[in-house]
């Protein structure tokens, strides 16, 4: 495993964001956002504050999952469970928009956090403590699987196809956990690995696989579109596999559109994007696809209120309930988030 963490994303650029402002389209379609991070590292700060803010521009958001980024851990203890204190912080702020003095949005209702599952039959005491920290909140783990060479090195090569990772994805899965996979396009035929080996597993593919659009993909876009959809389509047939729809605003997808003097429209970013979201929702179908903001990192590209205006833009040719699952029901049903809400309403 190589130590160079690679190319990193930049932080949002809030004075740009400001040059973009929209008022939230059909503020009453109700909303899961499945993936958003929390963390204060390196002068940024997305927690409870920064979270409640985006969450509160317009759009009608029931409840949020966040997802483990690495950024929170406990300083002491054993190493394997200093991941547990990204849990307990995330149900900090579960806890307090639990109160009902911040809104109706429930923070945090779903956790995915971090267990080392190259720890084998080992992981089980780390996955008990991650359930107590969450307080019924947590949900699964994602262990980030991301490796290219052009963009980031953070784990080993071909780590899903380990006997070892796989032993401990197996205590994972008869625990009754659900397992979040990150990884780039250049690496799905290692997600279809791990999926033959465990074919009823709950799995769910963030951000698309990662698209790269940068280095030596550089101007290849239809080419890496093909090979893309290519290999994504051979994970359809597994019946409890799911697909995040989001992370195209990430530096490496190559848009470019952080490093413009003006910041996206939704229709300019749902006139980017379409091709991509419609072919995922024609492979896997609503009901297995639910869009997600993946905040703050996404933040660079557009703000809060114009991401999700770009997501309804996108999907006004769907029916209401085809509709109701990408936004709501299927991130609901995934993660088991009760009380936020019926996608049907409004």
């Amino acid at each position: 495993m190589s130590n160079n963490p690679g190319r990193q994303n930049p932080p949002p650029n809030p004075a740009w964001l400001a040059r973009r402002v929209e008022p939230a389209l059909e503020p009453d379609l109700p909303i899961i956002d499945p993936h958003h991070h929390v963390w204060d590292v390196l002068h940024q700060r997305y927690l409870f504050d920064e979270l409640l803010a985006d969450t509160q521009t317009g759009h009608r958001i029931e409840a949020t999952v966040m997802v483990e980024a690495k950024a929170l851990f406990r300083k002491d203890g054993p190493e394997e469970m200093r991941t547990v204190g990204e849990a307990e912080i995330a149900a900090g702020i579960a806890a307090m928009s639990e109160t009902g003095l911040y809104g109706r949005t429930r923070l945090c209702a779903g956790i995915v956090a971090h267990a080392d599952l190259t720890l084998g039959a080992r992981v089980e005491p780390v996955l008990e403590a991650l359930e107590r920290a969450g307080g019924g909140r947590f949900r699964g783990i994602r262990h980030n699987a991301a490796q290219d060479e052009d963009v980031r090195r953070v784990a080993p090569p071909e780590m899903l196809r380990d006997a070892t990772f796989q032993q401990g994805f197996a205590r994972l899965q008869a625990m009754g956990y659900r397992f979040d996979a990150w990884m780039y396009h250049t690496q799905l035929d290692d997600l279809l690995v791990l999926m033959r080996a465990f074919p009823e597993s709950r799995v769910v593919l963030n951000h698309l696989s990662g698209r790269i659009g940068i280095g030596r993909f550089a101007g290849r876009g239809a080419e890496t579109f093909a090979a893309w959809k290519r290999d994504i389509s051979r994970l359809k047939d597994f019946p409890n596999f799911h697909v995040k729809i989001g992370g195209l605003g990430m530096f490496f997808t190559g848009w470019g559109f952080h490093e413009r003097p003006e910041p996206p429209s939704s229709d300019e970013l749902a006139a980017a994007w379409s091709e991509t979201v419609h072919t995922a929702i024609d492979i896997f179908g609503p009901q297995r696809c639910m869009f997600e903001s993946n905040f703050p990192v996404d933040k660079i590209t557009s703000s809060y209120a114009i991401l999700w205006n770009a997501f309804k833009k996108m999907t006004r040719g769907y029916t209401a309930q085809e509709r109701a699952a990408l936004f709501h029901d299927t991130a609901a049903q995934f993660y088991a988030i009760r009380g936020a809400g019926d996608g049907n309403e409004g």
